[in-house]
């Protein structure tokens, strides 16, 4: 799951010392499986443990890892190294932005997946993107369209051509896709 190096736990446990009423540490993943996805670690104190939480007994001190964040902490890297200025606290977790799927993975997963890394390159050349708000009770993907496709003249054609195709096409579940962008803006539209 997540490894903590040596170094690194010294230096939590050390910053631990310091804390009046800190449980330990909490790790959880901000916005996960999102571009803007943010690896964090947190001091865990008396009500911020969640039921559903994973917890680490390490020598020094205890973690937390947040159940939703399972996923896309999986290979994540806490380690610390010291340096002229003090010392570096890092933390890499390469399936933060798209965790690893197959078909067990929840169907949002799978759906952002196919928008992150198929879908969204495309995109990238008109300066667009697109991403999924919600999947309805019907299985209908709710996408936001950004950048150079909102208010796009060619947003329609995109939809039903292009992400809707692919996404049904890899996704069966799916019944459909569907836009909730206001496209009245058009001051970024690639057309």
């Amino acid at each position: 799951m997540v490894t903590i190096t040596e170094s690194a736990q010294e230096y939590l446990a050390e910053l631990l010392s310091k804390q009046e009423g800190a449980l330990g540490v909490r790790v959880f993943i901000n916005q996960p499986g999102t571009p803007r996805a943010e690896t964090c670690i947190a001091y865990c104190r008396e009500g911020d443990v969640q039921e559903a939480d994973q917890q680490e007994e390490l020598p020094r001190f205890k973690v937390w890892y947040e159940a939703k964040s399972l996923p896309f902490l999986e290979d994540a890297l806490v380690d610390y190294a010291k340096d002229r200025m003090g010392g570096q606290l890092t933390i890499k977790a390469p399936n933060a932005k798209l965790p690893r799927v197959d078909d067990n993975s929840s169907l949002e997963d799978r759906v952002n997946y196919v928008l992150y890394n198929e879908v969204n390159p495309a995109l990238a050349a008109h300066g667009g993107e697109v991403s999924l708000v919600e999947i309805t009770e019907k299985f209908v993907a709710i996408l936001q369209f950004g950048g150079g496709c909102q208010g796009c003249s060619a947003v329609d054609q995109t939809l039903k051509g292009g992400v809707e195709k692919t996404l049904l096409e890899q996704i069966p579940q799916l019944t459909g896709v569907s836009d909730t962008t206001d496209h009245s803006d058009t001051s970024q539209a690639y057309y």
